[in-house]
């Protein structure tokens, strides 16, 4: 017996042959609420009700795992129009679902992947910003670059100007080789060193919101990783629920994507690591250890990720501590590089050449 579940209704079916039923009601809203149950991956009381008491049972559909064995069936006898189901009702019922699954509230995680990429944008904007104001106001003011970066840099030139203004507020007793501008000049490399400093702003507000969702979203990812690499290996995956879906070894090579196809088109090295390397255990390890680091790092951020998603228990310090133990065991295991390997079409030194190898000459 295998139980089938369609939009029109639950079926309990022994090859072609309908054994028991629960049609749905024949109300597109009712419909659309089951339907959106389903898609959130829960079970219908209908489909409970076919499969109590029932011992030996197959199902459709790998979310319905927790009634029976999930198995691959043909289904297509099942006719909509044979119960008393018309399109028109599919039709409604479909639309109701869409403005259901539309309107339900948005995860935090999804929210953190779009942190991530508007801070990423702004990093960008950013440093072209930056560029261009060094350039520009370094024909007027060159030495102020060795005086301030950045930030301020930005903000002194948006309160203050012009060079003499610059020098005044800063205390500085200099003479500076930079040319002259005019008034209606300064006033434009104002304007754009105002604009960097407000995109600065930006960046440091939202770096404060990540690290606010990370942490309350992912506390024992946090606890391994740290905030804004867990924030990042989130939104690579696209989200918190696929990253705890992934395999370790994808997690240990996301951010790596083009050197792995690089790798896969031209036969050159494979990547080792991915944003992982941002980890210290990473990358401040010897390089021939850095790949069994960052593979035992993945695990365990997996690890961390699967609990969060299920929204678990605290366990970041004993994945912590179990991580640490790996690197230190991996430490004492590979203490010194790998020898090199002789280069194909050469022989090693000492060997001879030409046909009979190494026999010995005959008398």
């Amino acid at each position: 017996m295998i139980l089938v579940t369609k939009w029109f209704g639950v079926f309990l079916c022994d090859g072609n042959r309908i054994l028991d039923k629960r049609l749905m009601p024949k109300d597109a809203a009712s419909i659309s609420e089951k339907l959106a149950v389903m898609q959130r991956g829960g079970l219908l009381p209908e489909e409970r009700e076919l499969a109590h008491g029932r011992d030996k049972i197959e199902v459709s559909e790998r979310r319905q795992s927790e009634l029976g064995k999930p198995v691959f069936f043909d289904s297509s006898f099942l006719k909509a129009d044979s119960f008393g189901f018309s399109s028109e009702i599919m039709h409604e019922a479909m639309m109701g679902l869409a403005r259901l699954r539309t309107s339900e509230p948005i995860p935090r995680d999804r929210n953190l992947v779009q942190a991530i990429r508007s801070l990423d944008d702004l990093i960008e904007t950013a440093n072209l910003m930056s560029e261009r104001l060094h350039e520009w106001y370094g024909m007027h003011f060159p030495e102020l670059a060795d005086c301030a970066r950045e930030e301020r840099y930005a903000s002194i030139i948006s309160d203050h100007g012009d060079r003499t203004s610059v020098i005044s507020a800063l205390g500085l007793e200099m003479e500076s080789i930079g040319s002259d501008m005019d008034p209606e000049d300064i006033l434009a490399v104002r304007d754009l060193a105002g604009t960097l400093s407000s995109v600065y702003l930006s960046r440091e507000r939202t770096e404060d919101y990540i690290s606010d969702i990370v942490e309350k979203i992912c506390p024992n990812m946090c606890a391994l990783l740290g905030g804004p690499l867990s924030a990042r290996l989130i939104s690579l995956a696209g989200g918190l629920e696929r990253l705890a879906s992934l395999p370790s070894s994808t997690v240990q090579l996301m951010g790596a994507e083009k050197a792995m196809f690089r790798h896969l088109k031209s036969g050159k090295k494979p990547p080792k690591h991915g944003v992982l390397y941002q980890h210290p255990s990473v990358h401040t390890a010897p390089y021939w250890q850095r790949g069994k680091i960052a593979r035992s790092l993945a695990g365990k951020a997996l690890i961390a990720a699967k609990i969060d998603n299920c929204e678990g228990e605290y366990k970041g310090d004993v994945l912590v501590r179990e991580f640490e133990a790996r690197v230190t065991d991996i430490k004492r295991r590979y203490p010194d590089p790998p020898k090199k390997k002789a280069p194909k079409g050469k022989r090693p030194a000492g060997s001879r050449s030409g046909r009979g190898g190494n026999r010995p000459l005959k008398k």
